[in-house]
């Protein structure tokens, strides 16, 4: 059985402290930035994008509609949710055993937006010691300019994105339009603010303590990882006993390459010590070792004392690399979520791209199980509720089977306008003689939906009952 790897409890920040990060360039810097000017040009690009004079992505929960580019779901359709999100759930669990806590370093909304924050932050007080210097003045113009400026410009970007997200809800563009002439309505007004008063406090004023109190990820991260996960580790072999001066060639011989700079507590986003050991307020930024490679640099030492590897990998230096990723790859528990990530994504991509564009439910009429007409025929009355998944107009024709005893009173045909739902009543009639030949049975049948001038796409079939009453 595998060890579950030790993680350090959250103890490093107090709940009161205020947390200044100083800005930090590298290679996991400009990682990070990239995932969130991907992430947020997707959020807020996408409610823009026009798909067949409609919103490309809109999630319409008043009509019960659900547009995907080209495709119409309907709430019959949420098995589709069910699926992304058991493939969300082992995407995590499959890159959490790989390499960490990646997704909470590089594209967890809390620290895109804390991120983007902090950013504006520094544009409007300043660099970390101009920060510090700040919260010590007292209250003047200056203060009062700069944490207001930079306040304003978070409710403003907060606002923002809560009116993005209200637009993938209520069309974009009318939504806009509605905004610019104060014509918005009361609920919206309120999704807007709630979401973006959300963003505010999230991002701009709890931060950190999100990441340490609140977010559950980080309390059972250590059962989904072992010794051949990758994580910010630093190297205690090579950095201990911490020097006590830079110079590499004053350097004793029995001190470390560590020189106490503190620069990696510094940047780090959780306020944590990662020279403590991997720890629960972890995000695995990277930010740290981006720090420890410019000061390792600058003293003239192998990069690297604080880096991405596995406790593993600290532990037996001499292991190839090729070695360490065999064994960070090949492993029990990653096995199975990738075989499970694979089955699922297949099961749901397949069930999505062969579903079916005209949908049909077929409901009995309850309040008149069956009738007895002229001649002893018998007939069973049905409602039918037909809804056309696509973007285009389809005219369908009902049949019901099988035919060579039943059939429908007249000819049924309904033509579908795009994303429309129709409720049909339709009569199957049994004519007399073959009515008496199955006095009191229930006799299994099936309409099916046919699509007029569309030969190639498959039909709707539905199944139901007849019920012959007895004589």
């Amino acid at each position: 059985m595998q060890k579950v790897i030790p993680i350090h409890p959250v103890g490093a920040v107090a709940a009161s402290d205020k947390i200044h990060v100083r800005a930090i360039g590298g290679t996991f810097s400009r990682w990070r930035w990239t995932l969130v000017w991907l992430t947020q040009a997707f959020f807020y690009g996408v409610p823009w994008l026009n798909w067949h004079s409609r919103q490309a992505v809109l999630f319409d929960l008043e009509a019960k509609r659900f547009y995907l580019f080209g495709a119409v779901l309907f709430p019959q359709d949420l098995i589709y949710l069910t699926g992304l999100l058991v493939v969300s759930a082992l995407l995590l669990f499959f890159a959490t055993a790989v390499i960490g806590r990646v997704w909470c370093g590089f594209a967890c909304p809390q620290t895109v937006y804390t991120a983007i924050f902090m950013w504006i932050e520094n544009k409007c007080e300043g660099s970390l010691q101009n920060r510090k210097r700040l919260d010590k003045a007292a209250w003047g113009v200056e203060k009062l300019f700069r944490r207001g400026s930079k306040h304003m410009a978070w409710l403003a970007f907060g606002l923002w994105t809560g009116f993005t997200f209200v637009g993938y809800f209520s069309a974009m563009r009318p939504l806009m339009t509605d905004a610019l002439s104060l014509t918005v309505g009361p609920w919206t007004i309120f999704w807007i603010l709630f979401y973006g008063l959300f963003t505010y406090l999230n991002a701009g004023l709890v931060r950190e303590k999100v990441c340490l109190h609140m977010c559950p990820y980080g309390r059972f991260q250590g059962s989904l990882m072992d010794a051949h996960t990758l994580n910010v580790a630093y190297d205690h072999q090579r950095g201990e006993p911490r020097r006590s001066i830079a110079e590499n060639e004053h350097r004793p011989a029995n001190e470390g390459h560590c020189i106490d700079c503190t620069l990696c507590v510094q940047v780090c986003p959780t306020g944590i010590d990662i020279r403590k050991g991997l720890q629960a307020a972890c995000i695995a930024c990277g930010l740290c070792i981006d720090a420890c490679d410019e000061v390792m640099a600058k003293i003239q030492a192998p990069k690297g004392l604080i880096r991405m590897a596995s406790l593993h990998e600290l532990n037996d230096a001499k292991k190839s690399n090729m070695s360490s990723f065999l064994h960070r790859v090949i492993r029990p528990r990653v096995v199975v979520y990738g075989v499970l990530l694979c089955l699922v994504i297949a099961a749901t991509v397949a069930a999505f791209v062969n579903r079916k564009e005209v949908r049909m439910d077929v409901i009995r009429d309850r309040s008149v199980m069956a009738r007895q007409v002229d001649r002893g025929a018998v007939e069973n009355v049905y409602t039918l509720q037909l809804m056309n998944a696509s973007d285009d107009t389809k005219t369908v024709s009902i049949n019901v089977l099988p035919a060579d005893f039943l059939g429908l009173i007249r000819p049924v045909t309904a033509k579908l306008a795009p994303a429309q739902a129709k409720t049909l009543t339709v009569t199957v009639r049994m004519p007399g003689t073959q009515a008496m030949q199955r006095t009191g049975e229930v006799l299994p049948i099936r309409f099916v939906a046919v699509l007029e001038g569309d030969t190639d796409a498959p039909s709707t079939v539905e199944s139901s009952t007849f019920l012959v009453p007895r004589q």
